[in-house]
């Protein structure tokens, strides 16, 4: 009778007789359906590191591609540039020889013929090339001009170089 009598005292208790130490929940433990959820929640939030690290390394790569490809998009212009550059000295070094030809032509000039072609000219135009010939051909063609179009000339030869910085 007291195997009886323990076996209903076991069912009348409030614990199974199944459960075991590791599934009844005690003093703040996880049971094994809270264990399997939070394994279930770490291997989700593995996956989700493991894709944003995926993502990340893609970008990354995106990233460098772009750089490099920037750096010779930059080394291209930086090799046009100097390549227009010399373009631009050529061009700048045959029309100075260019003016400075017409420029000894005008000063070979008698000044009554160079001063119809001066008084055609825009006055800037003109000033330009009285200002690089010799004073004393440039004051001749210049005397023989009209009053107002040497006074046109003569401010604008003046005023040239008044924005120039002074230091």
């Amino acid at each position: 009778m007291q195997l009886a009598q323990s076996g209903a005292w076991a069912r009348d208790t409030a614990e199974p007789a199944h459960e075991t130490q590791a599934t009844k929940p005690q003093d703040g433990c996880i049971d094994d359906a809270g264990f399997t959820a939070m394994l279930a929640d770490l291997k989700a939030r593995e996956a989700k590191l493991v894709e944003q690290e995926g993502l990340l390394t893609d970008r990354r790569n995106a990233l460098a591609l772009a750089e490099t490809r920037l750096e010779k998009r930059l080394n291209d212009l930086v090799a046009a540039e100097e390549a227009l550059s010399k373009t631009v000295a050529v061009a700048e070094e045959g029309a100075d020889k260019d003016v400075g030809k017409l420029v000894a032509l005008y000063e070979n000039m008698k000044p009554k013929q160079a001063a119809p072609l001066f008084a055609e000219m825009d006055p800037n135009f003109a000033a330009g090339f009285l200002a690089r010939m010799r004073p004393a051909a440039a004051a001749a063609v210049m005397e023989s001009l009209e009053p107002k179009t040497a006074y046109a000339i003569s401010v604008l030869m003046a005023g040239r170089n008044a924005g120039a910085p002074r230091n």
